[in-house]
């Protein structure tokens, strides 16, 4: 067991928890970590405790993560705790090989009437990992971060998604009229959330091709961004309420969308 918070695993792991690593992907916790294992990911190191593997799921998850033959360390609770940033530690974290984010691997995913998600300079990773889940809950088929969004697979980022990162494919660093023109040519008509739009996020056909463009949680999307949309919808609000967090008002346009693609369904 490893007790000293100065070995050089445990200090390696906190880097990358830190940002240290491009490569490395610092994983936290029970459910996530489950997660990771579903997905089979490149996972390199196991750090667990001993209150850990005596629980019945912790036990579990350690037999599942044998198959994926990362290099387990037994640590103590003190050091378990120091590696991460949560409050209240889990008993285990994992580091992982970073998959492939850009844009090949996004197209080798690409199906018939794709619902995109795009985020533009989305600053907050928790709010980021929230989109990303309200994505995969509600249909859409995959996410594009632009340059200068948060990076969607920082640790505070796949906490928020609690998986969906894993499983949804995503393309990152990518510039803003390059998708744009990438959703153009493959005719993905581009929807821009705008809060002086005229148009409601009901009021429009959404079964087609299409690709929501979410700005910053600030300001949103500058007018030039707007204007390369080839629609802009609007969310109705009571006053005096002006806006919603980008997440929320994600989720509100996302389940739109997924209402009126599953009522499409049903009228085949």
């Amino acid at each position: 067991m490893i007790t000293s918070r100065q070995n050089p695993l445990i200090q390696h792991a906190r880097a990358v928890c830190k940002g240290a690593s491009k490569d490395t992907l610092f994983i936290e916790g029970l459910r996530l970590c489950e997660e990771a294992a579903r997905a089979r990911l490149d996972c390199t190191e196991a750090f667990y405790t001993e209150k850990f593997a005596a629980d019945a799921r912790g036990a579990r998850l350690l037999d599942d993560l044998r198959q994926l033959n990362p290099r387990f360390t037994l640590v103590s609770e003190p050091v378990l705790a120091s590696l991460g940033d949560t409050k209240t530690p889990q008993g285990v974290v994992l580091l992982a090989r970073r998959f492939e984010t850009d844009q090949a691997a996004f197209e080798k995913a690409f199906r018939p009437d794709p619902l995109v998600v795009v985020l533009h300079r989305i600053n907050n990773p928790a709010n980021a990992g929230a989109m990303l889940r309200v994505a995969e809950a509600a249909g859409a088929t995959g996410v594009v971060a632009t340059a200068g969004t948060t990076d969607l697979l920082s640790p505070r980022a796949l906490r928020g998604a609690m998986g969906s990162s894993f499983r949804l494919p995503l393309w990152t660093n990518a510039g803003f009229a390059e998708v744009v023109s990438w959703c153009g040519a493959r005719g993905i008509r581009t929807v821009s959330a705008d809060l002086t739009a005229t148009q409601t996020h009901t009021g429009i056909e959404w079964t087609g091709a299409r690709a929501v463009l979410m700005g910053a949680e600030a300001g949103g999307l500058g007018e030039a961004e707007i204007r390369a949309a080839d629609e802009r919808i609007r969310i109705p609000m009571q006053p005096p309420v002006e806006s919603l967090n980008v997440a929320v008002a994600l989720a509100v346009i996302l389940y739109e969308a997924a209402r009126q693609r599953a009522q499409a369904v049903e009228r085949t």
